[in-house]
């Protein structure tokens, strides 16, 4: 099989300098003869090296020194087809990661996007994008996959989760129970956003917050999917609520 060979070194005459020593190779001159190994009879204790105590820092070229960024990790959760792929896609700055996969007459009666949709891929593990909210924090997004045969990824996806973005279509809202159900029971702060499909409503944000049946404690916004502004809105009131929890419970 091939390898690589190390370089055979000369061997260092009685009280020399070793070929490969760093006084030889550098042009330093030794001082003295070699000093002999010291061997101490047991090794020193351990000393933990000093944690950080404040984010490192990176010097930029015209002199003041930034912080990085402060990663947030968010999920755009839902039912099947109700746009979480394209919230993702419509604010990343990068190019999102998707798992699409092309819909077949297998998934027929089983996956259901709506009659106004003209869906013909799905999510099959999850998407990921991010934004850059200012200099001091940045947005991690992963838009969870919406069969209820995937919801095993869930708790994995939610790890870490700051927040959520549960991304309603207003005519199919038995799709986006399980999701609520989730957070409810994961104690994951949400926010409920309201995908306008063609502009429109099915019904107004009052009532869909009755059949929802979730209490005013939790924000219910209406957005576009496919619009950048809209959708940093949505994720700005999800930011604004994870935080807000985060204050009370470190105050608490």
């Amino acid at each position: 099989m091939d390898f690589v060979r190390s370089p055979e070194w000369p061997v260092a005459p009685l009280g020399g300098l070793a070929a490969n020593s760093a006084s030889a190779r550098y042009g330093q001159p030794a001082s003295g003869p070699p000093t002999p190994p010291q061997h101490p009879s047991s090794p020193p204790p351990y000393r933990p090296s000093a944690a950080p105590t404040a984010t490192p820092a990176t010097a930029t070229r015209n002199g003041p020194v930034v912080a990085p960024p402060i990663p947030v990790k968010l999920l755009i959760a839902g039912g099947f087809g109700v746009g979480k792929t394209t919230t993702v896609g419509a604010i990343s700055e990068i190019d999102p990661l998707t798992t699409e996969a092309e819909m077949t007459s297998a998934g027929i009666g089983v996956d259901d996007p709506g009659t106004r949709s003209a869906k013909t891929t799905t999510t099959v593990a999850m998407d990921f994008g991010c934004v850059t909210i200012d200099r001091s924090l940045k947005l991690y997004l992963f838009g969870t996959p919406g069969q209820n045969r995937f919801g095993f990824m869930w708790d994995d996806l939610a790890r870490g989760a700051l927040g959520a973005l549960v991304v309603v279509d207003s005519s199919r809202l038995d799709d986006c129970y399980p999701a609520i159900d989730f957070f409810e029971r994961a104690g994951l702060p949400f926010v409920v956003g309201v995908n306008t499909f063609d502009g429109r409503l099915t019904h107004e944000l009052g009532a869909i917050r009755w059949a929802l049946a979730v209490g005013d404690h939790v924000p219910l916004v209406q957005f576009d999917a496919r619009d950048r502004l809209s959708v940093r809105d949505a994720l700005l009131v999800v930011l604004d609520r994870a935080l807000d929890r985060a204050v009370r419970e470190k105050g608490a």
